[in-house]
């Protein structure tokens, strides 16, 4: 057997090359969906999680919407200011502190984002349709643990 710079024999042997293949595909087709709104992949995703926080009645600062999207400052940041432009989304000085900022959904930013949420979601089932609904929930849990 030749010597080997890699810890797999085949690419497809890595956990880490798979799920980077993967997020590709996916991501792939998730612009696909989204581009004709004019949204960004990262820009929906903070759309979405200022959906959800209004929803459950917690307030978003950008540490929230950093925290939970797992993007950093900078990319955050720069889509916040781009949805602002669009008026998908204000942000207003926060009461509790002068230095930060609480972002909301604008009335037309909602109607963008609870349009763009089922049509992300059926990408989603369409791309883990492959799963049985068990394998589903196991990839979850499991990217969950890993994202801890």
């Amino acid at each position: 057997m030749a010597k080997t710079s890699f810890g797999f024999e085949e690419p497809q042997h890595s956990p880490g090359f798979c799920l980077w293949q993967a997020t590709v595909v996916w991501q792939r087709l998730i612009k696909k969906a989204i581009d004709p709104y004019g949204v960004a992949h990262a820009q929906f995703v903070l759309m979405a999680i200022l959906l959800w926080i209004e929803e459950h009645h917690k307030q978003s600062t950008q540490a929230v919407l950093v925290k939970m999207s797992k993007l950093d400052k900078m990319t955050v940041s720069k889509a916040l200011n781009t949805l602002g432009d669009k008026e998908f989304i204000t942000r207003i000085e926060s009461p509790k502190d002068s230095r930060t900022k609480v972002t909301h959904l604008t009335n037309k930013g909602r109607a963008l984002i609870q349009q763009l949420v089922p049509i992300v979601e059926a990408v989603d089932a369409q791309f883990f349709g492959g799963l049985e609904k068990a394998g589903q929930k196991q990839l979850t849990q499991a990217l969950a643990l890993l994202v801890e």
